[in-house]
C-alpha cells in the first residue's frame, strides 16, 4: 500500500487547494463588489471579507501579478478579461450548487455553509451532471417532489 506517498500528495494538494479556493473567493468578491457598486477598493473587499487591508493588499499584489486583475494603490483596482472570466465562471459555480441544494429544500444557512465548501472542490464533470440534474428536476416537478 502507498500511504506515505498519498499523505504527502494530499498535504501539498491541500495547501493549494487552500490557496485556490482563497483566489476565487477573492475574484468572486471583487466582481460582486464591481456589480454592485460599479467599483471594487482594498478597503471594500476587506469589509467584506472580514479580513484586514494587509491581508487584501498581498492578495490583489498576487492576482495583479497573476494578471487577473490591474492595481494601482490608492486608486483601486478593475479584473481584466481573464480575471473576470475566472470570476464569472465561479460565481456560475456558486450559483447552480445554491439553485440545486435549494431545489433539494436544504435550509439557506445550511446551503451557505456547503456551497462554500463544495464550489472550490467539485469536478468539472460533476457540475455537469448537478447541472443536468437541476435542469431536470426545475423540468419535471413531479419528480422534484418525489425527492423532497
Amino acid at each position: 500500500m502507498r500511504a506515505l506517498p498519498v499523505l504527502v500528495h494530499v498535504s501539498a494538494k491541500t495547501n493549494a487547494s487552500r490557496s485556490s479556493a482563497a483566489v476565487e473567493d477573492y475574484l468572486e468578491r471583487i466582481l460582486e463588489l464591481i456589480n454592485t457598486k460599479g467599483y471594487a477598493r482594498v478597503v471594500d473587499i476587506a469589509t467584506s471579507l472580514d479580513i484586514s487591508q494587509a491581508s487584501v493588499t498581498n492578495m490583489v499584489q498576487r492576482l495583479d501579478g497573476e494578471g487577473l486583475l490591474k492595481y494601482e494603490k490608492y486608486r483601486g483596482l478593475v479584473l481584466t478579461t481573464a480575471g473576470e472570466t475566472l470570476a464569472r465562471n465561479i460565481a456560475r459555480r456558486h450559483q447552480l450548487l445554491t439553485d440545486f441544494l435549494k431545489l433539494l429544500g436544504v435550509d439557506e444557512r445550511v446551503i451557505e455553509h456547503d456551497v462554500e465548501g463544495m464550489e472550490h472542490h467539485i469536478s468539472p464533470s460533476t457540475l455537469r451532471a448537478i447541472e443536468t440534474l437541476t435542469a431536470q428536476l426545475k423540468r419535471r416537478p413531479a419528480l422534484l417532489a418525489r425527492l423532497r
